[in-house]
């Protein structure tokens, strides 16, 4: 069992959690929360977990959201299920309002000024020439390269600049063609790339599978980040047909399906039992009334209540990550006007390991 430095964690949690309604647009991008704790480990199951069942075929290809004529991966993906008619699990959805308390839905992206908020990605071709790239930390959990990464000036990477990037500097790199996504944490330049750790996954491909069960990945659910992300286009376009990505500040050593990994900041007691498991499932309640919502936020409503969220890494309480965008505005921050207690957690669980 490895575990991941957690001294700059509690600092960032604490500028997550002060965000939080403070009237920014996002607040820190993704609270700068870090990819882990404990990596894995085992512990016995002390009560239900959370998730849905586990996809056990791949779908056709391209049958749900697509980047840069890419499948996000297939329509039977766990982050492209339809989960609006799932069984609600009470006692979980019980344990997950107690530990976050009276709190509202954080959307944490958007632009203020000069500040910019969100995780970006990168779209390259085929041809894109592989660079080498250095696995610092977490080498034995991650999957070899070379990784067809951008060079220091081309390359948008969450934290702006690579030569002296802040936060979790997460670089999500789309390459065409093949349809492969390639994710880093802590990535920086130096001569060269280094990171943390990365990840490489096959986009036409579910994704539950494709990497050893225990590995951590760019986030500490062992998940992948972009299909999480919600997208401005598809914002744009009033359609979003995938779950979103978000964290809290405290979890347990268990994970449940989709996740593959857990983690535990240093901040945190392992032991309390309202702390959720990486790859909860939440889903905003169908009575959940839209009206006097603008049509933005109506189409991320939508989406809550068809395919919720995954909590997959910490951070601000029931903060969702989206991509850095220059187009969004004011609107998509009316969000922040969803109390907690508008979701419910859905199942079946079966918490691991």
């Amino acid at each position: 069992m490895t575990v991941r430095s957690w001294s700059h964690v509690a600092a960032s949690l604490a500028l997550a959690l002060a965000a939080c309604g403070d009237g920014r647009p996002g607040g820190a991008a993704d609270a700068a929360a870090g990819d882990g704790g404990a990596r894995d480990g085992a512990r016995p199951s002390d009560g239900p977990g959370g998730g849905d069942a586990p996809a056990t075929a791949d779908g056709p290809p391209g049958a749900g959201p697509t980047v840069g004529g890419c499948p996000v991966f297939p329509a039977s993906d766990h982050w492209n299920r339809d989960v609006s008619g799932a069984a609600v699990d009470t006692d979980w959805t019980d344990r997950l309002l107690a530990l976050v308390g009276d709190v509202n839905l954080h959307p944490d992206l958007g632009n203020s000024g000069t500040e910019h908020y969100g995780i970006p990605y990168n779209v390259v071709p085929q041809s894109q020439p592989p660079v080498v790239v250095q696995f610092v930390d977490w080498p034995e959990e991650s999957d070899p390269g070379p990784y067809p990464f951008l060079g220091p000036a081309e390359i948008r990477i969450e934290g702006e600049n690579p030569s002296s990037c802040a936060g979790d500097c997460h670089v999500l790199v789309v390459q065409q063609g093949v349809c492969k996504l390639f994710e880093g944490y802590a990535c920086s330049y130096s001569g060269g790339w280094n990171c943390s750790n990365g990840a490489v996954w096959d986009l036409t491909r579910v994704a539950s599978g494709q990497r050893p069960i225990g590995w951590t990945s760019a986030d500490a659910a062992g998940l992948p980040i972009l299909p999480g992300l919600l997208r401005y286009d598809e914002t744009m376009a009033g359609a979003v047909r995938h779950a979103l990505r978000f964290t809290v500040s405290c979890t347990r050593p268990n994970y449940v399906a989709p996740a593959s990994h857990f983690g535990v900041p240093d901040v945190c007691d392992a032991a309390d039992p309202n702390s959720p498991p990486m790859g909860l499932r939440v889903r905003l309640k169908a009575s959940f009334a839209e009206t006097g919502f603008n049509p933005v936020a109506q189409t991320v409503l939508r989406a809550l209540k068809t395919y919720g969220m995954i909590l997959a890494d910490n951070g601000g309480d029931f903060f969702f990550q989206g991509e850095e965008n220059l187009g969004w505005d004011d609107d998509v921050q009316q969000l922040k006007q969803v109390p907690v207690s508008a979701f419910e957690v859905v199942g079946p669980n079966v918490l691991q390991p």
